[in-house]
C-alpha cells in the first residue's frame, strides 16, 4: 500500500498506508520490517506535522490484539490483549502498535488529528494470489485449474471485507472519526478456512477439488482472527456493504482481466 497527501486549502489529509506485511519479510529480515514500519510512520507524521495537515489516518492491524483467545468470537476495540514480545514472529504487530503511539505523541505536540483504522483481513483487486493469504490462493488455485489446497486442517476463522467497502470505511474514519479512537476494519462474517474453500468454489467452479492437507485435532477450539465491528456500526453507520462471494467472484473477475 502508499501513502497518500490530499491538498484541503490551507490544510491537508494524509493516509499512511505503507509497510512492510510479508510474513516471509517478518522471518527473514526482523529488523529491517521493523524499522521500516516504525521509521516510516515517524517520518510520515513528522512530514504531516510539519506541513500542517489536519487529519491523518493510520492503516494499523488488528494484529495489535495479540492471539485472539479462546471464547471470544469477534475481537473489541476495548480489548486489551497485546502480541509476545519474546518472539520475533510478533516483529509486524509491535510495529503497528509503536505507530499507533507515535500518532498519540504526535498529536499532543502538534495540530494534527490523528486516526487509527486497525485493519483486518481483505479481498479483492491486487490481493496476491501467491503469498499467505487464504482466500487469494483458494481463487489462484481455481483460474488456474489446479485443485484448492488447504495446508492446514480448515478449521481457522477468519472474515473477509471487500476492498471497495474497505475504501469506504477508510474514507469516513479519516473525515468522521474521533482523534485517537481505533476502530476495527474488517467483517464480522466469519467463516472457517474449510468453508472459505467451499465458497470459492461455489462461487468459481462447483467442480473444483478441495484437498485437505491436515487433520483437525477433535475437540481442539479453533484459531480465530476476526474482528467486533459494532463501534464502526454505532458510532460512524458503517456496515458490510458486498457479501464474501461477490467478493471472491469479483476479485477472480479482475484477475482474469
Amino acid at each position: 500500500m502508499r501513502n497518500f497527501v490530499f491538498p484541503a486549502g490551507e490544510f491537508g489529509y494524509v493516509i499512511h498506508a505503507a509497510t512492510g506485511a510479508r510474513t516471509k519479510e517478518a522471518e527473514d529480515t526482523p529488523l529491517d520490517m521493523l524499522s521500516t514500519i516504525i521509521a516510516g510512520t515517524e517520518r510520515t507524521l513528522e512530514f504531516a506535522a510539519t506541513h500542517r495537515a489536519q487529519k491523518f489516518l493510520l492503516t494499523s492491524s488488528g494484529a495489535v490484539y495479540g492471539r485472539q483467545p479462546a471464547g471470544l468470537t469477534h475481537v473489541p476495540e476495548s480489548y486489551a490483549g497485546a502480541p509476545d514480545s519474546l518472539v520475533p514472529a510478533s516483529v509486524y504487530a509491535e510495529g503497528k502498535r509503536i505507530s499507533e503511539l507515535l500518532c498519540s505523541i504526535y498529536q499532543e505536540k502538534s495540530s494534527l488529528e490523528c486516526k487509527i483504522a486497525r485493519c483486518w483481513a481483505f479481498c479483492g483487486p491486487h490481493l496476491p494470489l501467491d503469498q499467505h493469504f487464504a482466500v487469494g490462493n483458494f481463487i489462484g488455485d481455481v483460474l488456474a485449474g489446479r485443485p484448492i489446497q488447504i495446508l492446514g486442517d480448515g478449521t481457522p476463522r477468519r472474515s473477509y471485507l471487500y476492498a471497495a467497502d474497505l475504501v469506504i470505511w477508510l474514507w469516513t474514519l479519516l473525515f468522521q472519526a474521533p482523534a485517537l479512537v481505533p476502530f476495527n476494519v474488517g467483517s464480522a462474517r466469519d467463516v472457517s478456512i474449510l468453508e472459505l474453500a467451499q465458497a470459492v468454489a461455489a462461487t468459481l467452479n462447483p467442480e473444483a477439488e478441495i484437498r485437505m492437507m491436515g487433520k483437525a485435532v477433535q475437540g481442539a477450539e479453533p484459531a480465530r482472527y476476526v474482528p467486533s465491528i459494532g463501534r464502526a456500526r454505532e458510532m460512524l453507520g458503517l456496515r458490510e456493504f458486498t457479501a464474501l462471494e461477490e467478493a471472491i467472484r469479483r476479485t477472480a473477475a479482475w484477475n482474469q482481466e
